[in-house]
């Protein structure tokens, strides 16, 4: 997923995109993610590259945001799309500067926020997704003994 155009004569564009902290030169699908991409969002088949080079124009179009301030994992794409990701430093590749480039992996797609109302406060949702799981299995437990 690397960008290494030229704009005029001798120029390189740089090949990674600041996400926060993070520099982010390569963009890594899970097949979970890609599962949940074609379920949730596109309700097709996209294919992994695909999937990619999409959210690399997100990237460059600034169009991706953290959902919360202090979380660095759940991420919000315009205003509606939440995506679970991860970062993992490249080994042996640096900016111009000596900083780490990283590795986005998207870890998993949870939805669009205008159709899945329960994701507009994820802290909840996922406690009330412990809690009925949980419930679930000691409702399970009962019927065994």
């Amino acid at each position: 997923m690397r960008d290494k155009g030229m704009d005029r004569w001798s120029t390189y564009e740089p090949f990674y995109v600041q996400l926060g902290d993070k520099r982010v030169a390569d963009i890594v699908i899970t097949n979970h993610a890609k599962i949940r991409y074609n379920d949730r969002i596109h309700k097709g088949d996209m294919e992994y590259d695909d999937i990619a080079a999409w959210l690399w124009e997100c990237l460059k179009q600034d169009r991706i945001e953290p959902y919360y301030r202090n979380e660095q994992d759940v991420y919000l794409i315009d205003d509606d799309l939440v995506v679970v990701a991860e970062f993992n430093e490249i080994e042996g590749e640096y900016e111009i500067t000596g900083n780490p480039l990283h590795k986005m992996v998207i870890v998993t797609f949870l939805g669009k926020m205008s159709e899945t109302i329960e994701l507009r406060d994820l802290k909840t949702y996922y406690s009330w997704l412990r809690h009925s799981r949980r419930m679930t299995l000691v409702k399970n437990s009962r019927k065994r003994k």
